[in-house]
């Protein structure tokens, strides 16, 4: 058994960016950026690729790194690392995307300490700088209580100023907190296993966004707030600027 793992959930296809996965930015495909980022930044915990297509695994494991064959069929990345943590049985998994080449070690560290602290689920969110930023319904908002627990993630804006209307502004948006949901998650392998149970939430197929599910079945979330940067490659835009940074 071990304490605490990484789990990578790794899907071949991608609707917006098709094998996005595989793009390659500096002639190296995008996974094993960040892999390689994972190994760097948090080398105290095991990595492991929960992947969907050989194509996946072979790319993991000739950079070397270990990879667990899953079900194709999964609809959600949590699924995915409940299928993975049946093998490696960790009992706190941290959920790092494949796409976010940037994750650093403080971020991976203060998920793990909030369930160190008694969280069953935990993730990041991020203030938002700009007012295009916060209108885009890509980047999903986290709103929160007093007490840094999610009430809800969604799409559209949240807390929405109703005396401003059209007229949201990056002075509002710096004056009033408001936070983007980065995609990283940490679980107790008791909550993970229940997750994976779980049929999809209303909520969750209305937004697309799994973490709905467990707010639905009245469980928490807790949430960190993170100030460094972040690139998440969803369009091919983006891995254009993961290449600028890299530039840098």
């Amino acid at each position: 058994m071990t304490a605490t793992a990484i789990i990578v959930p790794c899907r071949l296809e991608s609707t917006r960016f098709p094998r996005k996965l595989l793009h390659r930015v500096k002639g190296r495909p995008l996974l094993a950026w960040v892999a390689d980022r994972i190994r760097s930044e948090a080398p105290e915990f095991p990595a492991y690729f929960a992947v969907d297509h050989e194509l996946l695994r072979n790319c993991v494991e000739e950079a070397g790194f270990n990879a667990i064959m899953t079900d194709p069929a999964h609809q959600s990345g949590t699924d995915r690392i409940a299928e993975a943590n049946r093998i490696v049985r960790a009992d706190r998994v941290v959920n790092v995307q494949a796409d976010e080449p940037l994750v650093t070690g403080a971020q991976i560290r203060a998920l793990v300490s909030l369930l160190e602290k008694g969280a069953a689920m935990a993730t990041l969110a991020t203030p938002f700088r700009t007012a295009a930023d916060f209108s885009n319904s890509n980047q999903v908002k986290v709103v929160m209580r007093q007490d840094g627990r999610a009430l809800y993630f969604t799409r559209a804006v949240a807390p929405h100023p109703r005396e401003l209307g059209a007229r949201l502004d990056d002075a509002w948006v710096q004056a009033n907190p408001c936070f983007k949901h980065l995609g990283l998650y940490a679980y107790r392998a008791d909550l993970l296993e229940r997750f994976a149970k779980l049929p999809p939430g209303r909520l969750e197929q209305i937004e697309r966004l799994e973490q709905l599910r467990v707010l639905e079945n009245g469980h928490d979330i807790a949430c960190a707030i993170t100030s460094e940067p972040s690139i998440g490659v969803d369009t091919p835009e983006d891995a254009v600027k993961f290449e600028e940074w890299l530039g840098r």
